[in-house]
């Protein structure tokens, strides 16, 4: 399938590891340029460097209120144009909701959620320009409350409500908005997490991966490049009828509707 993606400019937040690693390393293959913004200089210019002029590398702490317009202005001097943001940068702290303090919170919503919102923001002229799109990678906690995830669900999902808001604008201004709940993804911070599972039950990391998915309801745990295909089709024209959708992406983990 030809996504058509070819010549178009992209922004990739959260792009040096995990998810958004893929989701970059997916879209630079369909012939997209791209800028990939993190906080971890060394990991975008390893990302960026096969790729020549066709990448800009922006190394930023996104939950500054200034830095996603920074990105965005960059994108445009250098490349002329934006076709698609993705914004996938944010991770929240875990924990007992009677513990986590206020600075967790504010983190929380700093990275994720403003920095998202203040993307779109400062894209929306220029994705407005191109007929472009945004996709925002959120996660399934923002639909199904969980103890010990306060603070993610919590940011999650305001962020699916903004994509929602975001689509309904879009409907006018021919910019197309949807979001991308993955489940359990196989990227190092659940990694981390299986390792302590299994130290916790005596089990190896095979074993533990095994069982910690079944605690989950889920066959196997997903791969980042499988978000990554679904970024990419969901920015192309292929879906061209999607606004607002909120696909989830977890094995089948979320049961209702």
């Amino acid at each position: 399938m030809d996504l058509q993606l070819k010549g178009k400019v992209a922004i990739v937040t959260g792009a040096s590891k995990g998810i958004g690693r893929a989701i970059a390393q997916l879209l630079a293959d369909e012939g997209m340029r791209l800028t990939v913004a993190a906080r971890s200089r060394d990991d975008l210019v390893s990302l960026a460097a096969p790729r020549g002029d066709a990448c800009l590398v922006q190394a930023v702490d996104l939950r500054l209120p200034n830095a996603p317009a920074a990105v965005v202005e960059a994108t445009v001097a250098r490349f002329g144009r934006l076709d698609l943001l993705v914004n996938n940068a944010g991770a929240t702290t875990r924990g007992d909701f009677l513990t986590l303090p206020d600075t967790d919170w504010a983190d929380g919503f700093a990275l994720k959620f403003f920095g998202a919102m203040r993307g779109a923001r400062a894209a929306w002229p220029h994705l407005q320009a191109s007929r472009g799109a945004i996709v925002n990678i959120v996660g399934i906690g923002g639909r199904t409350g969980s103890a010990d995830f306060a603070i993610g669900g919590s940011v999650n999902a305001a962020l699916l409500n903004l994509t929602k808001v975001l689509a309904d604008r879009g409907v006018k201004d021919g910019v197309r908005v949807n979001a991308i709940n993955p489940g359990g993804i196989a990227t190092d911070r659940l990694k981390t997490r299986i390792q302590s599972f299994a130290a916790e039950r005596g089990l190896d990391p095979s074993a533990a991966e095994g069982e910690m998915a079944r605690s989950f309801g889920v066959a196997r745990f997903g791969q980042p490049e499988e978000i990554a295909r679904l970024v990419a089709f969901l920015a192309s024209p292929q879906a061209a009828f999607c606004q607002g959708a909120i696909v989830d992406a977890d094995g089948g983990q979320t049961r209702t509707l």
